[in-house]
C-alpha cells in the first residue's frame, strides 16, 4: 500500500514537469532593457572619430608599460613592513 502511494506521488510530481510554460506579460524584461540602456553613457560614442585628449602617446605608453610590469615584478619592499608588524616570527 505504501509503495503504491509513493509511486502515485512520484508520478504526480513528474507530471508537473510536463506542464506548460508560464505566460509572460508583454512588458516582461522591460526593466532589464531599461537598466542596460541606463548604463550606456553615449550610445553614439562609437561614431565619434575625434581622438581622446589629455595625455600624449609617449606618456600613455610609459604608464601602460609600468602598469603591466607591476604584475610581473612584485616589489620586494612590500613584504618588509608585514614582517616588522608581525614581529621576528620566533
Amino acid at each position: 500500500m505504501a509503495t503504491k502511494t509513493i509511486a502515485g506521488i512520484a508520478v504526480c510530481v513528474l507530471l508537473q514537469g510536463c506542464s506548460t510554460a508560464p505566460r509572460f506579460e508583454k512588458n516582461f524584461g522591460v526593466a532589464v532593457r531599461a537598466n542596460l540602456a541606463a548604463q550606456t553613457v553615449d550610445p553614439r560614442g562609437a561614431a565619434n572619430a575625434n581622438p581622446a585628449t589629455g595625455i600624449d602617446g609617449a606618456a600613455a605608453r610609459a604608464t601602460h608599460e609600468r602598469y603591466r610590469r607591476s604584475f610581473s615584478q612584485p616589489e620586494s619592499a612590500a613584504s618588509a613592513p608585514l614582517l616588522n608588524t608581525l614581529g621576528s616570527g620566533q
